[in-house]
């Protein structure tokens, strides 16, 4: 007889259980027919997509209401389960963050980030000691392209006395070799920041895992 999921982590630790054993102990109970077990397969390992646990970040509310066995309270369960995953991943990353280190900077927005289904950029914010000093989203495109000019970039720096900037963007496809619509972008904005007086120290792009840095690659 299969083991329930608290027993076996009482008895093993919960590093034992498997992916599905896990999110069943989150979900607590199944439906009318179906076990928390196999309700908790059918949300890591739906019939339309592949990567097991990571399918906890590209579910919706809406879709989560629309699954059998799914209501409010597990929904919104589920959608806090990913964004403390993305939180601990970041909390983690954040004791090796330094700003003048593109793969640092990278692995602390890489959760964040790489499971979006549409492009988003961030800008990242300097003062004159090259400390943070403010961070904001400033663009959301469709699934591969972000909308966004030097106008509204340097509004909010200059809001924020921001004397340096660098852009973050994520490619949903994983593959963050940047294309030629974004070397054209980065080099407009470097060139708008340049007039005014705000340097433009990088451009990072988040794939799956992996990244791209204008800087590191001798384009910026």
């Amino acid at each position: 007889m299969e083991e329930r999921p608290y027993e076996k982590c009482e008895r093993f630790g919960a590093a034992n259980l498997t992916d599905v054993e896990l999110l069943a102990v989150l979900l607590r109970s199944g439906t009318k027919g179906e076990s928390a077990l196999q309700l908790a397969r059918r949300i890591l390992h739906p019939s339309f997509a592949a990567g097991g646990v990571l399918n906890i970040h590209h579910w919706n509310y809406d879709q989560l209401r629309r699954v059998k066995g799914i209501g409010r309270v597990k929904a919104v369960q589920i959608l806090c389960l990913s964004e403390l995953a993305k939180r601990l991943a970041k909390a983690g990353a954040g004791a090796e963050l330094n700003f003048e280190n593109a793969k640092s900077i990278a692995t602390y927005y890489m959760e964040e980030m790489r499971h979006q289904e549409q492009e988003n950029m961030k800008l990242l914010l300097f003062n004159t000691k090259s400390r943070l000093i403010g961070e904001t989203d400033v663009s959301r495109g469709t699934v591969n392209a972000t909308v966004v000019s030097p106008r509204e970039l340097f509004v909010e720096a200059l809001q924020k006395n921001a004397v340096y900037i660098i852009l973050l963007h994520n490619h949903p496809s994983g593959d963050p070799t940047p294309s030629k619509a974004d070397i054209c972008t980065t080099n407009r904005i470097r060139g708008a920041g340049n007039m005014i007086g705000i340097e433009l120290l990088d451009h990072i792009i988040i794939g799956d895992n992996c990244y791209f840095s204008m800087r590191e690659k001798s384009l910026l």
